[in-house]
């Protein structure tokens, strides 16, 4: 007998990754485990060739073409490897060990990926702020002539820094790492040669990133490229060279499935402005009893950091929202302090809890 939300105690997860799924989509996962649709199989099951496995994997690009506005001219891969993986698969699928990209790095994701890129090609850092509390304006960076590629990190997961606009150079491809603010809000696909991310934090499980790829990028691997990261074998086989990663992609569908039904990213986008809200505000009405050291410009809206004015308070601050079911707000060991992640899966009443349990614990402890 399988229990409903209803009958099991669920806590608000503040995790950064693997993080929240919507209950709704969980609940149909649940009810189609041991068959799904009539197929008298799981997904986890099936063939990933097999005519079942096919719709669901058509669908679910199809959703995902329809929530940002893919043109036709761009080919949607599901990648095995993560995120992390495509800090090697851009350098090898694009450019010569003597050609350059410009990097942004505005934090430790874009940092990590300038290391791995210096491996496959000459990286140029065009901006890097003197701590990740902001980002650079464009106009400041220092691109190089010789680059055809800008990539940035579209937001920072651990140090809770977002980029709010496409940042256009003239005469430049961005490609943009979108893992932790994926399907958070509207994109112009158009405006990029790539966006990627992984899908464990806003989307899905773990186990899978999504490549969009401008179709006029591919066939230019070089030949150390390993096959499993050559775009156009990947979007030649569609995203079937092997074996997929079958349920996370079932799982991804599903989330599409729902953002579509409630309204695309543009209704997304309102509610997480609401979400984050609620933790900014208990955090500037706190008088300096909690402090977000990021400029309120480009303070994430999926990732919030904040420090106690006394850091002895951590550890109490932590065991006490856990006991009231606000789980994982300890902050990345680099950076210290807490992180409140709320990604789309977070409900806004896990939000209103948290500066709710925000102000009770400053009253208690000032």
């Amino acid at each position: 007998m399988t229990e409903s939300a209803a009958d099991v105690k669920r806590v608000f997860n503040f995790s950064a990754g693997p993080a929240m799924l919507p209950v709704d989509v969980l609940e149909e996962a649940q009810a189609d485990m041991l068959d799904w649709n009539g197929s008298g199989m799981s997904v986890m099951e099936m063939s990933h060739r097999g005519k079942e496995f096919l719709s669901i994997a058509n669908k679910a690009e199809a959703d995902l073409r329809s929530l940002l506005n893919i043109p036709e001219t761009y080919k949607v891969l599901f990648v095995q490897g993560g995120a992390s993986s495509q800090f090697s698969a851009i350098p090898l699928n694009l450019l010569t060990s003597e050609e350059t990209i410009d990097v942004v790095v505005t934090g430790s994701w874009s940092k990590k990926a300038a290391a791995e890129m210096k491996k496959y090609c000459k990286v140029n850092v065009c901006a890097k702020p003197d701590s990740f509390t902001s980002i650079p304006p464009v106009a400041e960076w220092s691109l190089s002539p010789e680059s055809k590629y800008v990539y940035f990190c579209a937001n920072e997961t651990i140090e809770g820094v977002e980029f709010k606009e496409d940042p256009l150079c003239e005469g430049k491809t961005l490609i943009a790492d979108v893992s932790s603010n994926f399907l958070s809000k509207p994109i112009n696909v158009e405006n990029y040669g790539i966006v990627y991310g992984g899908v464990q934090k806003n989307i899905g499980p773990a186990g899978m990133a999504i490549v969009i790829v401008k179709e006029s990028l591919l066939g230019s691997a070089r030949a150390d490229c390993p096959a499993m990261m050559d775009y156009k074998i990947a979007a030649d086989n569609d995203s079937m060279y092997n074996t997929p990663p079958c349920w996370t992609m079932y799982m991804c569908g599903l989330v599409f499935a729902k953002l579509l039904r409630e309204g695309g990213l543009e209704g997304m986008q309102e509610r997480n402005q609401e979400k984050c809200k609620l933790v900014y505000d208990a955090i500037g009405d706190s008088n300096s009893f909690y402090n977000c050291p990021v400029d309120p410009a480009v303070q994430s809206c999926m990732n919030i950091p904040f420090t106690l004015a006394d850091a002895e308070l951590d550890k109490p601050f932590i065991s006490e929202a856990a006991e009231q079911g606000l789980v994982t707000l300890k902050g990345h060991r680099s950076v210290g302090g807490m992180r409140a992640s709320v990604y789309n899966a977070m409900p806004k009443e896990g939000c209103q809890k948290l500066a709710d349990f925000m102000k009770d614990f400053q009253a208690k402890h000032a």
